[in-house]
């Protein structure tokens, strides 16, 4: 019986490989990402707002139109405008109209924005090797590589 298995209670086989693969990472991603909102919790943020303000800091002064920072999401969030929103009304971010086009709008991260997050990378970094480091630096590189090809889909 698989470890899997186990773990949900199924007495049943899965179906394929394939079943248990997909479902063994939903399991997983769902785990690690359980243990990084318990940090972002404390600062009454949600992992695709963290997510948002790691984007934007990394896109600087000139800050990004919110189609590009859809594109740029791990996880993607229908509804770009009302996260911006509420990071907006939380000083996080600021908005204002890009110069070159007045139709799009452009978020920046604040000083109060950056201060959150650099709050945030060390004990974020830290839950991520306390999750993780225990594989090694060969096999998070295999991972990783397998992680890849997986999203291929081929």
């Amino acid at each position: 019986m698989s470890q899997l298995l186990k773990e949900i209670k199924q007495t049943k086989p899965f179906s394929s490989l394939e079943e248990e693969v997909f479902l063994n990472l939903q399991r997983t991603a769902y785990a690690l990402r359980q243990s990084s909102n318990e940090v972002l919790k404390e600062q009454n943020l949600s992992g695709q707002q963290y997510n948002v303000l790691r984007i934007l800091r990394g896109a600087g002064e000139k800050g990004l139109a919110s189609s590009q920072i859809s594109d740029r999401l791990v996880t993607k969030d229908s509804d770009i405008t009302r996260l911006l929103e509420r990071l907006k009304k939380r000083d996080l971010i600021k908005t204002a109209r890009a110069e070159e086009d007045r139709r799009v709008k452009v978020s920046k991260i604040t000083k109060k924005g950056l201060d959150l997050l650099k709050r945030l990378d060390n004990p974020i970094q830290d839950k991520n090797k306390n999750l993780l480091g225990h594989l090694g630096e060969d096999l998070l590189q295999q991972l990783n590589a397998l992680l890849v090809l997986a999203r291929k889909g081929k």
